[in-house]
């Protein structure tokens, strides 16, 4: 049989041409000490017409094929381009340019090459068309005719894994990177083939293989050494893709509040796996109250590895979630808490959209990856506050408006997702993606409100579990067709709004100033639209979608925002900013307060913010700089209803205002970055915001924003007061005043932690006229290093020791600060030589003092000699120390080599790592690092990672 041709593009599945997967059974025999897999799968397949149904398989040793029973012939071509690659590389390079080229070239070829099912099997032999005895009239329909549906039978062994599935001692376990099932199991690897499984897997009878869906039984064979069988069944239809495998000597943790859930993880992780899922059963619970739906799988299992196992911290398969076990804390850490347990609500909100519910398309994908974080953030909003909710969204909104300029982050655009194969979602250009996604979903919950917005969501999910006919696919067009008919938004709205902010790019950039009319009682309200994208490029995307109606450059958005006004007799909203048409916009917002019926009072002493989520009444204290204007201050979009960068212009008494007296997170976070960035600081700036941070009522996220913004107004034109605050600070909370020296440390207030955490670093950023820290800050620094205690404290004091240690690293030394360098040194050493004999978590201590000396060395690198930091870092790429260690040990010596020989021997040894990296992870984390340092170098700057 001749070798299958390369498909055209209009051609959507050649090679099949309407074969079906109607079910699928895998039954595997897994040898870890061979590593060596071998079995058979079969598949009950609608064998299209020309007979012949192409599988896909790679790095597979196909033993034999049958259908029904039958021997039949079959080709394989394994997509192994070997020595014709080496030519045309050889051939194609010839500069770093044309590397680069033939490098993505071979990259796109071999996505290609994975499209074309290489194992191709002769169906012929027996093919029969059975009629249906048509009793009534004689006739036959061809919806009579039973389907030519057959048995096939693959017999086959894995023995060289390069990809997919992955063994490390007796641990075996897979992934579900793009297009990787086919790795460990002949498969039709397409998007639009789902069926239910059945899955057997035997491994040695000291081994739990864990699997997608319930598992029914276990067999325990008579062999010697015995061995034990796990059958699994999968009645959700799903692609391939979400087939995954975990077989180890795990320690199972049945969850203590719901039956349906199991967490696992190695015997050394037992301890921490009891304490970090105790809140678990609480998100399960919200998203099935939620959706109110039932899990779609049946069961859940949560399997955690050791991170040097794993390509990625997290893999999702149909009912299952194979995690790193570096999110795993016990009772003792508090740093790690909230990041895990977002994650692991992540993790579970993609069970229901991404696994259960899949993308239509490529371009549908920041659909479901939208409504998996939307889910997430409901978590969040639930169990770690509406603070935290809202402050995270704000961040991430923040983060997108900077990063969304380019057709990478146009979500639904075709072409982007065509062009960037898959890249899409990695990296940081991921997490703006995602953060992009839930942005856009919130704006529409907003819009249609979250009643309207839950009833969508539901009807997804019913009709996903509709036993007569169940989509379990979701398109942005249906998306859109449910908000028109379930969020009762209209349809010129939704015309405008999906191919602007999902077909398009960039944000809306509003520039806005005011000034009061004393005499009409009004806000006379300037704005100036702008865009992050440029104008041409933003427009030329968008007018190439079908759907869109913006011409003629027009490049608004539809809607209008609200503009909030807080004065003297309360707070107003006024929705009157157009979002489209002209860019420039002046209007007349109303007072409602009467100026002169009022006298003017003094603020009250002592006054401080109230921390609570909700909003509270307005105060009746005026606290205006003058009383000439009734307005206390005023805020655009307050409720984030747009994903927009706003520059708003307003007095500096009103920023304070907004600071002192508005109890949401996010005004206060506006508040502070506005004073930080006063070209002139006054004492009430620095005043306010020492007022803001010692306020143990308010948010300790926002707290931390004013102890830096303290720093950086810290200057000796304002004579440090503010070094002066953050040090008075601190030392109120963590110094005995008897003697003038640290307390033993006490972590149990939580929101005090991360407030005084932050001082140290905050401390030394601070910058004297030379650009040195002062002295002041370098002793304080070194004084909490020199005395830290944590003797009595109930919690770790490793994170604490990091922020510590990490700060050090911040800090300029000059001539009066250099006689303190010496005993900074021996510190780390000592924390060093400590880490060694009792390792902190995650080897975090370590990693901090090696980025600490390796900022150190390059900053005064004239003052010391490179050649023997290099050796001292070395010894921590020693394979026996964590992959922590040894990414960050590896991070710190090509910056080194890079300072003193160049970017090409910087290069070369970037590659020596590469080469020498012995873990899957460590070497994912080893090419971000390389990569990274790569482009700063090339930037012939130095930024420390």
């Amino acid at each position: 049989m001749a070798k299958p041709r390369k498909p055209k593009p209009e051609d959507p599945k050649p090679a099949n041409s309407g074969a079906v997967v109607r079910h699928q059974k895998l039954c595997l025999s897994i040898d870890t000490n061979l590593r060596r897999i071998y079995g058979y799968t079969q598949l009950e397949i609608e064998v299209p017409d020309i007979g012949i149904v192409g599988l896909h398989a790679e790095n597979l040793g196909i033993e034999s094929v049958l259908v029904d029973g039958d021997l039949t012939e079959f080709e394989y071509y394994p997509h192994n381009q070997g020595a014709d690659s080496e030519k045309r590389w050889a051939s194609a390079v010839s500069s770093p340019i044309s590397a680069a080229d033939a490098a993505a070239a071979a990259y796109v070829t071999a996505l290609e090459m994975e499209l074309i099912p290489n194992l191709l099997i002769n169906c012929c032999n027996k093919m029969q068309i059975e009629p249906v005895n048509t009793e009534t009239n004689g006739d036959q329909s061809s919806a009579e005719v039973k389907q030519n549906v057959k048995s096939i039978r693959v017999n086959y062994w894995v023995e060289k894994m390069e990809t997919g599935i992955h063994f490390e001692d007796n641990v075996v376990h897979t992934d579900n990177q793009l297009r990787r099932s086919r790795c460990w199991f002949p498969c039709i690897d397409g998007n639009n083939q789902r069926c239910c499984y059945d899955l057997e897997f035997t491994v040695a009878h000291n081994l739990v293989a864990v699997s997608n869906g319930t598992l029914l039984y276990q067999v325990l064979s008579r062999d010697d050494p015995p061995h034990k069988t796990y059958v699994y069944r999968l009645d959700v239809p799903v692609t391939s893709q979400w087939i995954s495998l975990a077989v180890g000597p795990f320690e199972i943790l049945p969850d203590q509040h719901n039956g349906l859930i199991s967490h696992m993880c190695l015997p050394p992780d037992l301890p921490k796996l009891r304490n970090t899922v105790e809140f678990f059963h609480s998100a399960f619970s919200e998203y099935e109250q939620y959706l109110d739906a039932k899990f779609p799988f049946g069961s859940y299992k949560q399997v955690f590895l050791s991170p040097e196992m794993a390509i990625s911290s997290s893999n999702f398969g149909a009912s299952l979630s194979i995690l790193s076990s570096q999110v795993l804390f016990d009772e003792k850490v508090i740093d790690q808490t909230i990041d895990t347990c977002i994650k692991l609500a992540f993790a579970l909100a993609r069970q229901w959209f991404g696994v259960y519910i899949t993308p239509e398309a490529p371009n549908d994908e920041w659909l479901l990856d939208g409504l998996a974080g939307f889910l997430t953030d409901l978590f969040i909003k639930k169990f770690l506050g509406n603070n935290e909710a809202r402050y995270r969204r704000y961040k991430a909104n923040c983060a997108v408006c900077k990063a969304d300029d380019s057709g990478a982050t146009a979500l639904g655009s075709s072409f982007a997702c065509k062009d960037l194969y898959g890249t899409h979602s990695i990296g940081l250009l991921g997490n703006i993606r995602s953060w992009k996604s839930v942005a856009i979903l919130q704006m529409l919950e907003k819009q249609m409100g979250p009643d309207f917005f839950k009833k969508i969501l539901q009807a997804i999910i019913y009709r996903a579990q509709n036993t007569t006919c169940p989509v379990r696919s979701l398109s942005t067009k249906e998306f859109r067709h449910f908000a028109n008919k379930i969020g009762n938004l209209e349809r010129p709205f939704l015309k405008e709004f999906f191919p602007r902010w999902v077909g398009s790019y960039g944000c809306p950039v509003l520039r806005m100033g005011f000034s009061y009319n004393k005499r009409k009682n009004i806000i006379e309200l300037a704005v100036l639209r702008e865009c992050t994208a440029t104008i041409d490029s933003s427009v030329s995307v968008l007018n190439a979608n079908p759907d869109s109606e913006n011409h003629d450059g027009d490049i608004g958005w539809p809607g209008v925002m609200t503009v909030r006004v807080y004065e003297l007799d309360g707070m107003s909203d006024h929705p009157d900013l157009p979002m489209a048409g002209d860019a420039w916009q002046l209007l007349e917002i109303a007072c409602h307060s009467k100026l002169a019926a009022r006298r003017y009072q003094k603020p009250k002493k002592g006054s401080k913010p109230d921390g609570s989520d909700d909003n509270g009444d307005i105060p009746t204290v005026d606290m205006r700089s003058s009383v000439e204007s009734p307005l206390l201050w005023i805020r655009a979009d307050p409720e984030m209803e747009y994903l927009a960068e706003i520059h708003f212009n307003q007095p500096v008494q009103m920023w304070i205002n907004q600071l002192e007296k508005d109890e949401d997170v996010v005004a206060q976070a506006q508040a502070i970055t506005a004073l930080e960035s006063l070209p002139e600081l006054s004492f009430s700036v620095v005043k306010a915001l020492n007022n803001f941070l010692t306020d143990s009522k308010a948010f300790w996220r926002v707290r931390i924003e004013a102890a830096f913004a303290l720093a950086s107004t810290s200057s000796e034109e304002t004579d440090f007061t503010g070094l002066q605050h953050l040090v008075k600070f601190y030392k109120s909370r963590r110094f005995d005043a008897d003697i003038g020296l640290p307390k033993p440390n006490d972590f149990r207030d939580f929101p005090e932690y991360f407030v005084l955490e932050a001082i140290p670093r905050a401390v030394a950023m601070v910058r004297a006229a030379d650009r040195k820290s002062p002295r002041e800050a370098v002793e304080f620094v070194l004084q909490l290093l020199k005395y830290n205690d944590n003797n009595g404290n109930p919690y770790s004091d490793v994170f604490w020791l990091a922020a510590v240690v990490q700060s050090v690293g911040e800090l300029e030394f000059g001539q009066q600060s250099m006689v303190f360098l010496s005993s900074l040194l021996k510190r780390i050493d000592r924390l060093l030589q400590f880490d060694r004999l009792m390792p902190s978590y995650n080897g975090i201590l370590t990693t901090s003092c090696i980025r600490t000396l390796a900022q150190i060395a390059l900053k005064l690198s004239g003052f010391i000699h490179l050649d023997h930091v290099f050796e001292l870092i070395k010894p921590f790429r020693d394979f026996e120390t964590i992959w922590q260690v040894r990414i960050e040990a590896s991070r710190a010596l090509l910056d080194l080599e890079f300072h003193c020989n160049g970017i090409d021997a910087a290069l070369l040894l970037f590659i020596k790592y590469i080469e020498e990296e012995p873990s899957l992870r460590g070497s994912l984390q080893a090419g971000k690092v390389g990569s990274a340092c790569y482009a700063v170098m090339s930037d012939t700057s130095w930024i420390c990672f």
